[in-house]
């Protein structure tokens, strides 16, 4: 999800501020009050609220205001909310146990993918391989990104799998947030490369076995060397 304009500008305020926890659990926030606070209109504050509420960060009742909820009942894999928690203290947490969900998933994801992913869907994990290559060979952080994150969604979608699919922003906002917050190599390492390369051929030839073995490589890998990073 991206916002613009006014209501962007609210969220990008109160997300992280939820987030971190500088609003605490039970903090009441009222449409007066921010509308005072943030110069903007009633209908933007409403606009900012119900976002907040589709990611169950708040609850909103009629003459009380917006309370800020428990973690628990956040939509813990909305983008967003992972990009705000990923901002604040609560960053290694976070990271940690998104990796282990990585874990749990792609593995199976890229061997359903050997079985299920469509002719289209091969070229395209092929060409993305690829472009892995060269942007690591030249060192474009900003472009290895882009292509990890497709490579990545891909293999989820090419599962057959909506519920697998439906985790491509999960992942996306992940690898993400390593980049942004210098979790990452300033070159992507060789092997990481063979390996994302090693996931592509084993999809694209059927073999279920060695393209979950290759996507399970990467996955645990990255959560190894981010616990080393994180200490």
């Amino acid at each position: 999800m991206d916002i613009q304009g006014l209501p962007g500008r609210l969220l990008a305020d109160l997300g992280p501020a939820i987030a971190s926890g500088e609003l605490p659990v039970g903090t009441v926030l009222r449409s007066e009050e921010l509308e005072e606070q943030y110069g903007v209109s009633r209908t933007v504050v409403r606009e900012a609220v119900r976002i907040l509420e589709s990611m169950r960060l708040v609850e909103s009742r009629r003459r009380v205001g917006s309370t800020v909820l428990p973690k628990e009942q956040w939509d813990v894999f909305d983008p967003l909310v992972i990009r705000w928690r990923l901002a604040g203290a609560d960053r290694a947490a976070q990271l940690r146990s998104l990796g282990s969900l990585r874990v749990a998933v792609e593995p199976a994801a890229a061997a359903l993918a050997a079985r299920q992913a469509t002719d289209d869907q091969r070229r395209e994990l092929s060409a993305l391989a690829v472009e892995l290559t060269m942007t690591a060979k030249a060192a474009d952080l900003e472009a290895f990104l882009r292509h990890d994150i497709a490579f990545h969604a891909t293999v989820l979608r090419a599962s057959g799998n909506e519920m697998f699919a439906h985790l491509g922003d999960t992942v996306g906002a992940v690898l993400t947030g390593r980049t942004e917050h210098q979790l990452m190599p300033h070159q992507p390492r060789p092997y990481a490369i063979r390996l994302h390369r090693e996931v592509a051929e084993a999809i694209c030839a059927g073999e279920a076995e060695q393209a979950e073995q290759a996507m399970r490589t990467i996955v645990v890998g990255a959560l190894e060397e981010l616990d080393a990073t994180l200490g």
